[in-house]
Parts: C-alpha cells; structure tokens; sequence
C-alpha cells in the first residue's frame, strides 16, 4: 500500500526520489493554515516552488530548438505547431523539419509569422538554413487545393454563368465561381436543378461522359426472400433417392475403367451426329453389347455412361445403365430403361470383350 501512495506522489510531482518536494512542503503549510482562498494561497506557494517558465529558445545550426527549461504556455504552443519533440528532460529538444514547417503552415500560419517567431524568441541567430527552409516550403505550400463540392454547373456561356452567379437563388445554393465556366455548390445536385429550373432556367444532369442522366426518384426492387429452412434439421434422402445415387456413382465408376474398343468409326472420340453411330449403337442392340457413351445432357453437363442398347431410332437411344463392377459374372445390374437423345451423345464406343 505505501508503495503504491508512494509511486502515485512521485507521478502528481509531490514526492521526487522519495523525497517530499519543495512546492509539496510550501502546500502542507497552507494546509495546516487555511485562509479565506485556500485554492489561490496553495496557487501562490506553487509559484514561489517552481521556478519562472522561460519565454526563449536556442536555435541551432542542425535545425533543432532546445529549451533550457519549462517554456511559457503560448511559446510551447507556438513550438509544438512548428517543430517536433525530439527529446525531453530537464532542456527540451526540439527537430524542425520540412514536414513540421507544413504542419504549421496547415494550421494557418505564414512564412512571416514563423520568421518573427523564430527571431523573437530565439536567444541566439537564426540560422540561415532554417530561413531556407521556411521560404521554400511556405513557396511551394497551397499551390494544389482541395474542397468539398456536392455539385457543378457548367456551360460553354459565360454570360449565362455570370447571370446565374447574380441570381437571388446562388446566395442560397452555395455556388462558388471556381473557372469561367464552371461554378460548385455544397447542394445536392438535385435541390440545385430544381431551383434553378423554378427561377426560369433549363439545365440537365450530366454523366462523367456528357451523357443526360436521368435524375428522377425510381421505385425500388424487393430482394427475393430465400425460402427459410428450419435450424438444426439435415435433409434426408428416401430409399429410392439413395438407390439411384448408388446406381449413378457405381455407372460412373463403371464408365471410368471401362476397356473401349472400336467406336463409330474406329475413333472413339468421333461425333456421334452420324449414321455410322447409330449404325454401331443399332449393332450393340440386336447382339447385346454393351457401349460406351459421351453424353451431355439439357442442363449442359457433361458425363460418361455405360449403357446396355435396347433400341435404337427416332432419334433416340434407349437402354439400361450396365453398372456391372465385375462381382456379378457379366450381369447387367440397372433400373428401368433410359432414354438418350442421339444428337447429344457426343461419343460412342464399344466395349472391349471381358
């Protein structure tokens, strides 16, 4: 606990080195006597403790600023706007830089203000590379400005731009003349049209391209609510969902190490758009071969099958998915007979003997 009162002392300046400090000494008295203002006798005793704040600085050649003790409250002020602390202790040193004479032109001060400042209260000469410094920033500080504009007016008339600039309605709307032919307003593009309009003038929105925009209130689309799903429940296939995927997934890994041999022409990868296809799909019906099918169906997707032909015409390819993994002595194991559309099988081939 006294360790904690003590670091807490030496933080408020009442104790330093474990030691009670003058000005703590000069409060104790004026609270062991209290008078009619004890606020301004302890104010008093505080001064006569601390010594005077010093009203200069010493600048030196490097650009730095060095305070040899506590400065008065207006010229720390000055110096925090124009330099950076670049050590403290019992004499402050502080950097100017380039970047710290922008900062206090930023803030509204000139070059004029800076060179009186230094002069002023500067116990030795300025250096001349900090005059330099000064007047070349302050002449190249302000050339490019920036503000904030909601809107613009612009025409090739400068008559017709002066004559809106002198309208009781400019006052109102904010406009500044900033070219010859352009003004800018704080307004809302909208408000500054239609005043304008109101007053008897004709003007239009623009687009960054010139192009007329259309700046009337349009009626706004409802997003499409998403069918909600109960939280916590997970979808369930039914027996029969669940017999086709197996079905699928064991035609597709059919499909996949299945031993091609001749296609439609001796080519696998040869379009199926012709007779000779259907000439071979017709052949694996009547001696009840199984063929291999590149396949693409209404939805664009591509996939590979393995098909027992039944029967082959008008324009259709029908049959049973052979998904026989070699377990079940050549049987064909399927569901009902598929369709497939001729003109979307991209590929046939018939399969090598087992």
């Amino acid at each position: 606990m006294a360790r904690t009162v003590l670091r807490e002392a030496t933080t408020l300046g009442l104790v330093a080195h474990d030691t009670v400090t003058s000005a703590t000494r000069e409060l104790l008295v004026v609270a062991r006597s209290p008078g009619d203002d004890p606020d301004g006798a302890a104010a008093a005793a505080l001064r006569r403790a601390l010594p005077e704040p010093i009203d200069h600085v010493l600048l030196q050649a490097d650009l730095t600023a060095v305070a040899p003790g506590r400065l008065e409250p207006v010229l720390a002020a000055a110096l925090d706007r124009v330099a950076d602390v670049e050590s403290a202790g019992s004499a402050t040193v502080y950097r100017i830089s380039e970047g710290s004479v922008r900062r206090a032109l930023d803030l509204g001060q000139t070059a004029a203000d800076l060179h009186e400042l230094f002069r002023t209260r500067s116990a030795t000469p300025v250096p001349q590379g900090l005059t330099y410094l000064v007047d070349d920033v302050a002449r190249r500080h302000g050339r490019l400005r920036g503000g904030a504009a909601a809107s613009f007016l612009r025409s090739e008339d400068e008559a017709l731009i002066a004559e809106v600039m002198v309208h009781p309605e400019a006052e109102r709307l904010e406009l500044r003349r900033i070219a010859p032919t352009v003004l800018i307003s704080t307004q809302p593009l909208v408000e500054v049209l239609e005043a304008l309009r109101a007053a008897g003038l004709s003007p239009v929105a623009e687009d960054d391209v010139g192009g007329v925009l259309d700046l009337r209130p349009k009626g706004r689309r409802t997003a499409a609510r998403r069918p909600e799903r109960a939280v916590g429940t997970t979808p369930t296939l039914s027996d029969d969902q669940i017999t086709a995927l197996v079905a699928q997934l064991r035609a597709g890994d059919r499909a996949a190490s299945a031993a091609r041999g001749r296609g439609a022409t001796g080519n696998p990868t040869r379009s199926a758009t012709t007779s000779a296809t259907v000439a071979v799909l017709a052949e694996a019906a009547r001696s009840g071969r199984s063929v291999w099918i590149g396949y693409v169906d209404a939805h664009g997707t591509a996939s590979q099958r393995v098909v027992r032909p039944l029967r082959v015409g008008g324009g259709v390819l029908e049959g049973i998915e052979d998904t026989d993994d070699g377990e079940t002595n050549g049987e064909v194991i399927g569901g009902s007979p598929l369709s497939f559309a001729l003109h979307r099988i991209t590929s046939v081939s018939v399969l090598a003997d087992r």
